[in-house]
């Protein structure tokens, strides 16, 4: 039992992992799920676990689409408060992914009780909570249990009209691809951890992981939006490859115009990368193409795992540059980063 004038360890040592680099790794998870029983048997579940989208979603009535989805993971960052912030951010972020509006939250919490004060405990939930209510959406009960590392987020549920769900599928060809969040979340995260995050950094790593991805909702509205996910443990690459998979398409990625974070070209210039980026190459590299002498870095900025990342969004050429300012008018970093092409499922780097 922690004694009351014993100081609390920082969150990030109590944990292997930290944000969606927690995640299993891409191929160890396709494995898993390899002999479940498939959902189309089931004629109002509109998206199942078939194609690797964000969230389920179940066709309520003609106007109505209810989206289910559960995120959770292990500190990003020390500040208890801030952590709480970015895990309801990034589970609010799978319902705005799909084109919908979150209406409900549940917590889910796992804390060492004995290490943690509840105090401390109290401040992660209540980011969270802020989180929520700043999206409109209540914390309205959840499940608790003493963990050896602490562990938060959310079950998040949402609304959709059916004919505006947005999915991985329907990426076509000459479709631009737009992301809306700059890249190096695990970069940044990994360099906190190892105290070589100045301030400058830290506050874009906040910033970027608290912001709610509010201009994912309606987008299904857009005619020319034709597929969408959002861009986390994975990385760009992996998030990519999902959305060529799922269409059936190619899709290039233009390294040089994906943005990135402040600090996080010249941490990752200096051969720092999180454990999570290699096993995320390892798990998907055969399918994607690099240009002959790509340098190192940039792959692992590509595969980087970002926590509450950005949106990626394929959009009809014509309408693509519309939907980029709308993006930068609601104060996203968005950018231009690829187009589709037919071909085979792959993703092409140059």
């Amino acid at each position: 039992m922690r004694g009351m004038d014993t100081p609390e360890p920082r969150l990030t040592s109590l944990a292997q992992g930290g944000g969606c680099g927690c995640k299993i790794a891409p191929g160890v998870l396709r494995d898993m799920l390899a002999g479940l029983p498939a959902t189309s048997g089931f004629a109002s579940l509109m998206v199942g676990i078939e194609t690797s989208d964000d969230a389920a979603v179940w066709r309520l009535n003609d106007r109505q689409a209810l989206i289910a989805t559960t995120d959770f993971f292990m500190p990003v960052v020390d500040d208890p408060y801030d952590f709480g912030r970015i895990a309801a951010a990034n589970a609010l972020s799978d319902v705005y992914a799909m084109g919908g509006t979150p209406i409900l939250a549940l917590a889910l919490v796992g804390m060492p009780v004995k290490v943690l004060s509840p105090a401390t405990i109290g401040r992660i939930l209540q980011g969270g909570a802020d989180v929520c209510a700043a999206a409109g959406v209540p914390v309205a009960g959840g499940h608790s249990i003493d963990s050896v590392e602490p562990i938060y987020g959310l079950v998040a549920l949402g609304l959709v009209d059916p004919d505006q769900v947005l999915t991985n599928r329907g990426a076509q060809p000459g479709d631009l691809v737009i992301l809306t969040k700059p890249l190096g979340v695990g970069i940044l995260g990994a360099a906190l951890r190892q105290d070589r995050l100045d301030a400058t950094g830290q506050a874009a790593l906040i910033a970027s992981t608290t912001r709610l991805n509010t201009f994912g909702a309606g987008l299904g509205a857009t005619p020319e939006v034709h597929a969408m996910t959002d861009v986390t443990g994975f990385g760009l690459l992996g998030h990519a490859l999902e959305m060529a998979r799922g269409a059936g398409v190619t899709i290039e990625i233009a390294a040089a115009t994906t943005p990135l974070l402040e600090g996080a070209e010249a941490l990752a210039r200096a051969g720092l990368r999180t454990g999570a980026s290699s096993r995320n190459w390892a798990a998907y590299g055969e399918a994607v193409d690099l240009p002959a002498g790509f340098e190192p870095w940039r792959r692992d900025v590509l595969t980087d795992p970002q926590t509450s990342g950005g949106l990626l969004i394929s959009v009809a050429e014509d309408a693509a540059g519309a939907v980029l300012q709308q993006a930068r008018d609601a104060g996203f970093a968005a950018a231009l980063v690829g187009r589709v092409e037919a071909g085979p499922a792959r993703v092409r780097v140059a």
